[in-house]
Parts: C-alpha cells; structure tokens; sequence
C-alpha cells in the first residue's frame, strides 16, 4: 500500500480568494448539445421579476457523467453523517415564495 502512495501523483491546484468565497445558487438550468454539457446556475430574489445567470460551467458529456457521479456519492456520505435530505414535491416551477411583503416607494 506504501508503494501505491509513491505511485500516485500529486495535483496542486490554487483558489483564488474571490472565487473562495463561493456564488450563491438556487436554481440549476441545464442544457446539452451533442459535445458539451452548460450549467447555468441562477439565483432567484424575492420580488424581483428578473433572475439572473451568476456563474456558467461547460462540461464535456465525460465530465458532465463524472460530475453527477461524484455528486451522487457525496449526497450518500452527507445522509449518512446527517440524515436524509427532505425532497418536498416540486412544482414545475421553483416556488420561491420568501414571504415576505412586496416591496412599496
């Protein structure tokens, strides 16, 4: 097993600091072409009619697969330390009613 760990190579990969502090998204659209998987990921306001793109991610079908695998496996990991994660039904539309009162000059 020692020898295996010598075997393997080390990745290094930097976080800039603006892109460490993270987007905040609540809706995921996703579209495909033949060679290309794009993730648009917005986020929705209260009381405010246009939503907005905030980050763009194009993927290859062979990382787009990879991506919802690893995915998958972490959404396990997280329920089995946490608990299951609820899924209300959802409309076909994201109800993103904050209840909160329409804004008024």
């Amino acid at each position: 097993m020692a020898e295996d760990k010598k075997n393997q190579k080390q990745m290094n990969i930097e976080l800039p600091e603006e892109v460490a502090e993270g987007i905040y998204s609540n809706l995921a659209i996703i579209s495909h072409s033949h060679s290309e998987f794009v993730v648009d990921f917005v986020r929705l306001m209260p009381n405010v009619p246009k939503a907005k793109v905030k980050s763009r991610i194009i993927l290859t079908p062979m990382h787009a697969k990879r991506l919802m695998k690893a995915l998958a496996e972490n959404v396990k990991k997280f329920e089995a330390q946490f608990g299951s994660i609820d899924e209300p039904e959802v409309p076909p539309f994201p109800n993103m009613n904050f209840n909160t009162p329409k804004a008024q000059a």
